[in-house]
């Protein structure tokens, strides 16, 4: 818990750090994010580095205190590199298709499902013949691509008899086996 949050963030080139009462304005290549600080959490600019401080040693002070310094590490991050998230479609059939932020999924249903996706999100498919279809989605905001990325999986997860569904590229799955004649 507090040993994450004494850890100092070095902030990289092009990347603009403002602090005012407690909102944290981080301003990069790929975009701007904001985050406010509750409990008393200090945050301190110090040649080009970023140091959180807590007030106290009780239990909340301490997890508060990894947390912002977790969340405005991936801040920084996203904002000079960015987040990347890949799905794969695994199932006969299915099939992912965009135009623009519009999402076009076939996973098995009557119908296709239509997502219109964040303008911040980035979202690119990848059809090859002989393998599964891909979806890409790249954004400043990693909070962002968890959650969209996450809503497509909830569209079909993966069942654990023949694996078929959307998974995260290099996801494990826990197989079973099926029936035992």
């Amino acid at each position: 818990m507090s040993r994450i949050g004494k850890n100092p963030i070095t902030l990289p080139e092009g990347v603009t750090f403002d602090v005012k009462e407690n909102v944290v304005t981080i301003k990069g290549k790929l975009g701007e994010l904001t985050q406010e600080i509750k409990d008393d959490i200090t945050v301190k600019v110090e040649e080009g580095s970023v140091v959180l401080e807590r007030p106290s040693e009780s239990k909340s002070h301490k997890a508060k205190h990894g947390l912002y310094r977790a969340l405005l590490n991936n801040m920084i991050t996203g904002v000079s590199q960015g987040w990347s998230k890949e799905l794969e479609l695994v199932g006969v059939g299915y099939r992912a298709s965009n135009q623009g932020q519009v999402l076009e999924l076939a996973l098995g249903f009557s119908h296709n499902i239509i997502l219109d996706v964040a303008p911040e999100v980035k979202v690119e498919t990848i059809s090859e013949k002989g393998k599964n279809p891909i979806i890409k989605l790249s954004s400043f905001d990693k909070q962002l691509v968890g959650a969209v990325a996450a809503k497509i999986r909830s569209m079909r997860k993966p069942e654990p008899y023949k694996g078929k569904g959307v998974k995260f590229v290099g996801e494990i799955l826990r197989r079973k086996a099926g029936k035992s004649a």
